[in-house]
């Protein structure tokens, strides 16, 4: 069975979308940065890779002394965002905050406008976290058995949410659906947010999410939790099997953050954003503000980042090929 997802808008990248900035010079880490740096998160605001560009904002701005400055740019699966960066001039003022999205989309998107392990380069590793299984109450299911079994019996009838073709959450909803051998159907937003609203409201009954955004609709009883998505349970929601445990062995999902910066971005000013970066990954306060963001901490050298760069876009075109995603 294939999975066939709609994508609207992945060719209508526009021109300002596409315009690059004024071209810089090129220079070492002695003078960078003494000016304003663009974040660009190709997400909607609100979700997990809007939180941790906020969070790296602003501890570099505090380290490194000049205004760190977040840009949403959605859109076309995290391709309009992107795109912006890879036509940015190379001098470290124009950073994306991307995710296991873009190393899916290597194989899910092969007609973006960019290559990603040759037109951008890694620079730091942010954070990993696991998901969420939810659904609606009206839903009628209380674990991953029951909904299994009621996928089955009600085949092509449940729909499920996404921030988008290819984003973590949509690629866990069809590995399920491969190993569980349901036909559900994939409904795609433009963020997280709106995804979660639809659940919440009942317009789709399902939907993988960040743990902690979710948890307060679980506890008013908007929405019922089901598993979450990690090799063990999650110390946020201790009392929920994982997806593994209730039905599915070997399950497992979740969702990585990392900063990439143009290829040809000098050396010595990435080493000193990877820098800043890891000395705040150190910081206990650091830790303990992503354990209750449901993530931890993944410090990495640039070269280890590219390196586990490259085996993800491996593993994720593993899981597209696996489930037979496809995007139209």
């Amino acid at each position: 069975m294939t999975g066939k997802m709609t994508r609207r808008g992945l060719g209508l990248l526009t021109a300002g979308a596409l315009a690059a900035p004024a071209v810089g010079t090129a220079q070492g880490a002695d003078s960078w940065p003494n000016r304003p740096v663009r974040i660009i998160v190709p997400f909607g605001a609100g979700g997990s890779a809007d939180i941790a560009a906020r969070n790296v904002a602003e501890t570099l701005t505090q380290s490194l002394g000049q205004p760190f400055v977040v840009e949403n740019r959605p859109g076309a699966g995290a391709v309009i965002g992107t795109d912006v960066v890879v036509k940015a001039a190379p001098d470290g003022y124009t950073i994306l905050m991307m995710s296991n999205t873009h190393t899916a989309n290597e194989t899910l998107l092969p007609n973006r406008p960019y290559v990603l392990m040759r037109d951008l380069a890694g620079a730091a590793a942010v954070n990993v976290a696991h998901h969420v299984l939810a659904v609606h109450p009206s839903l009628g299911v209380n674990s991953v058995a029951e909904l299994i079994a009621k996928a089955k019996a009600e085949p092509g009838r449940i729909d499920y949410a996404s921030s988008g073709p290819g984003t973590p959450y949509h690629i866990a909803g069809e590995v399920f659906r491969a190993m569980a051998g349901i036909e559900i159907q994939h409904v795609p937003f433009r963020s997280s947010g709106e995804a979660r609203t639809a659940l919440i409201s009942g317009t789709v009954p399902m939907m993988f999410d960040a743990i902690p955004t979710m948890q307060p609709h679980v506890a008013g009883g908007r929405a019922k939790a089901l598993a979450t998505t990690g090799p063990q349970r999650d110390p946020l929601l201790p009392d929920l099997p994982t997806v593994a445990e209730a039905g599915l062995p070997g399950y497992e999902a979740s969702i990585w953050l990392g900063l990439m910066v143009p290829a040809q971005v000098p050396q010595p000013v990435v080493e000193k954003l990877n820098g800043a970066v890891n000395a705040w990954l150190a910081r206990p306060q650091t830790r303990e503000a992503m354990a209750k963001q449901g993530a931890q901490p993944m410090p990495m050298s640039a070269s280890e980042f590219n390196a586990f760069l490259r085996k993800d876009v491996q593993t994720q075109g593993d899981y597209v090929r696996m489930a037979k995603i496809q995007v139209n």
